[in-house]
């Protein structure tokens, strides 16, 4: 249920922007199937933005329950998890990742050579738990195609979506590959969260998917929040899309969602709906807790979640500095990084009318969410298209809401 924009200091007018310009520039013209946005303000909703078609073979329409896949927005909900473990004293940020994975131990950084012929040398020093979090540990992605090591990881398919053997047999596939630099040296988007998910299960006892139904997504009501689509929800499932050849959307094809998994993928294999990463980012803008009173769900306390949304990156730097990566969720300039997501460290840089301090990160199929700690406001934004770098969307939404904003109270 949606409350009066004008109740809590923004403007309804600008806010139908949305609805116009969505339809307009993005539906209409057949550059997105869908669109759906969910704008709170002090923890109620304002605006809601349902657009578009979740099949476009049969023609189902999105709708406000609609489930989709939300890749990398799955990165934030794994960091919480691993954050948990750290307020529970069961490991710590400057914790050698090699304590839980001892064949990480001797892994050198990448010199010169092939996959199975490289030449490395020692890392200038040890991985640490903040490098998974901050993307700062030397691992990569074998979608990028910018080093041999990437190249290892796709001829390896070292990722949990390829795995097999599980969770364990990824880990242990990362072991035989160099690094691409020595940890916190420079910063590259990576299967890091992938890293922490498997070890919030070694560490807590619990499988990965069982810690984060258990003390995440069960206690925040995250319902339709999981690593695969039951039968008694497919038809809520949205499909996704590619631009085929002749510019028209068609189905992505791939992994399917459908069936449980071995691997959970800390850092992509999650399904959700608006409403769920709605609560999810809820808790976090009051500081890690859902709700209040005796039926409030607390995931973490107020000073961890500071610190989360903190730059992590090595002497305060942005991405602009840091990064050698070919992608990201976010832009460079202006941004910095935290415990999981993205953070914005001087919003003129930026080019967007933000706050200091606002966070953030999306997902392959484009989807998004932002929190903005200064202004109250949490958005989520969800559609189904790859690349997720194809259109400026998510800028472009984030200049409109926050011009929507009355009351600042920056």
């Amino acid at each position: 249920m949606t409350v009066k924009p004008e109740s809590l200091g923004m403007c309804s007018q600008r806010l139908s922007r949305l609805d116009r310009f969505l339809a307009d520039k993005y539906i209409a013209s057949g550059k997105l199937p869908c669109a759906l946005v969910q704008v709170a303000r002090q923890g109620q909703l304002v605006h809601q933005t349902v657009l578009g078609q979740a099949n476009l073979e049969t023609g189902a329409k999105l709708a406000e329950d609609s489930i989709v896949r939300i890749y990398s927005m799955t990165k934030p909900i794994t960091s919480v998890a691993f954050m948990m473990l750290v307020e529970e004293g069961l490991v710590a940020l400057d914790d050698p990742v090699h304590r839980f994975i001892p064949s990480w131990r001797e892994l050198g950084v990448y010199v010169a050579g092939l996959p199975g012929a490289f030449q490395t040398k020692p890392t200038d020093a040890p991985m640490r738990m903040i490098d998974l979090l901050r993307h700062t540990a030397g691992l990569t992605y074998g979608f990028q195609t910018r080093t041999n090591v990437d190249a290892a990881y796709r001829k390896g398919r070292i990722e949990p979506f390829e795995q097999n053997d599980g969770l364990e047999g990824f880990v242990q596939a990362l072991a035989k590959v160099p690094l691409e630099f020595s940890p916190g040296s420079a910063w590259n988007y990576s299967v890091a969260t992938d890293v922490l998910g498997y070890l919030v299960g070694k560490i807590s006892g619990i499988p990965f998917d069982q810690f984060l139904q258990q003390r995440i997504l069960g206690p925040l009501g995250m319902v339709d929040t999981a690593f695969h689509v039951a039968d008694d929800k497919a038809a809520r499932f949205a499909q996704c899309y590619v631009s085929s050849a002749d510019g028209k959307l068609a189905p992505l094809g791939g992994r399917t969602f459908r069936e449980p998994t071995t691997a959970p993928s800390g850092g992509g294999g999650l399904v959700s709906t608006a409403a769920d990463y709605l609560r999810f980012c809820e808790a976090m803008r009051c500081g890690g807790v859902l709700g209040s009173g005796p039926d409030a769900v607390r995931l973490l306390g107020p000073k961890t979640v500071a610190l989360m949304r903190a730059n992590h990156l090595p002497g305060g730097r942005d991405l602009a500095d840091l990064s050698v990566s070919m992608f990201s969720e976010a832009t460079y300039q202006g941004v910095g990084f935290g415990l999981g997501f993205a953070m914005t460290t001087d919003p003129a840089k930026t080019g967007i009318a933000g706050s200091l301090g606002e966070y953030w990160w999306g997902g392959a199929a484009s989807t998004a969410f932002w929190i903005d700690p200064v202004e109250d406001i949490s958005v989520v934004f969800l559609t189904q298209y790859m690349p997720s770098s194809q259109y400026p969307i998510r800028r472009e939404l984030r200049t409109m809401i926050n011009a929507a904003v009355l009351d600042s109270k920056a």
